[in-house]
């Protein structure tokens, strides 16, 4: 078969590779749309990812297709099923699944390689993590269940209530979905900051209260405050992945808010932190990494309820072949998403 692989920096290569062949618990799926992320244009440019994957490997995590083989002892599940399957799968065993803190499991499975004909899924993706697909829901839009669950876990752990004032730093896809979240679903006043009026337009569709484009906005803490009775906003999501960006986000915070550090910044890097800020405005700093189990299934719910136009965030489809030059596009911030098939 025809897939990507990964080698380094901006180092992507298409090769033919052998098929695969499910074991015990395992399926093959034919990917029918895979969906290009942030995450994936970070890993291209960076050459690896400190969790899911290391050079050279088989890329991208995020795909729709249908069932072409099962493993043996494989149940509940037949040939022509259409299904998505999440990129990974928690233990259910160790110390942080026993307190449901799933996305913290060391012991996760990883799955990449989204990016080729067939994708094989492990076996405890198949009996923990796979979904299947409502009949009337295109399988791009299917592809993005995971980038939504991981916004569902964003906001969860984002300590919001309903009319809260949120400001959201990126207009990425995933910048974008936390929008569509805060805004749909608990009434939250969302100010948006980006570098794309088009995309910063989607915001506005989304439910962004206010956008701004931060080239055009000398201090955006003071921009917040502006527009926050001048204390600054109650949540703040930082969906970049930016070391300086995140100092910008504690900064637009009032006191006794929540500061959501999003965006996965490169390897060792740092921040500095005021310790008088942190400790007399009593912030709370939240990291949040990856998606549970439960917001998998969530977000291929709201997707299916197409309460939201997520349809928005995608550009045309478009080849495998042309996976190079997509990736490129995204890093000139031509198109936010794009469904790959074969």
């Amino acid at each position: 078969m025809l897939a990507a692989l990964l080698y380094g920096k901006e180092d992507l290569r298409l090769e033919t590779v052998t098929d695969p062949i499910p074991v015990d618990g395992e399926i093959v799926i034919k990917v029918d749309a895979a969906t290009t992320c942030g995450t994936d244009l970070k890993v291209w440019r960076r050459g690896g990812h400190a969790k899911m994957l290391k050079p050279p490997t088989l890329f991208g995590h995020e795909a729709a297709g249908e069932i072409v083989a099962l493993g043996k002892g494989v149940t509940g599940w037949k040939v022509g099923d259409r299904v998505v399957p999440n990129n990974s799968a928690p233990c259910m065993s160790c110390f942080f699944c026993q307190r449901q803190e799933y996305s913290l499991c060391p012991n996760l499975t990883w799955n990449n390689g989204t990016f080729a004909e067939y994708l094989k899924i492990p076996a405890p993706i198949v009996e923990g993590n796979l979904l299947r697909i409502p009949d009337d829901l295109p399988v791009e839009l299917a592809a993005m269940t995971e980038p939504l669950a991981c916004v569902l876990h964003g906001v969860a752990r984002s300590n919001v209530k309903p009319g809260d004032r949120i400001a959201v730093l990126g207009d990425g896809a995933i910048g974008l979905m936390f929008v569509a979240k805060l805004a749909e679903d608990l009434s939250a006043q969302v100010l948006l900051f980006g570098g794309s009026e088009q995309r910063l337009k989607i915001g506005k569709k989304f439910g962004a209260a206010k956008i701004f484009d931060y080239r055009q906005v000398g201090d955006i803490p003071a921009t917040v405050k502006e527009f926050t009775d001048n204390w600054g906003a109650d949540v703040v999501i930082e969906a970049t992945g930016v070391p300086a960006v995140w100092e910008t986000a504690i900064a637009c915070t009032r006191p006794g808010g929540t500061v959501n550090l999003f965006g996965g910044c490169p390897r060792d890097t740092t921040i500095s932190v005021s310790t008088e800020q942190l400790h007399y405005s009593e912030l709370t700093l939240k990291g949040v990494f990856h998606n549970t189990p439960k917001y998998v299934r969530e977000a291929l719910s709201l997707i299916a309820s197409r309460n939201i136009p997520f349809e928005l965030l995608l550009g045309q489809n478009r080849h495998l072949k042309d996976l190079e030059q997509v990736f490129q596009e995204m890093r000139d911030r031509k198109v936010i998403k794009v469904a790959i098939q074969s």
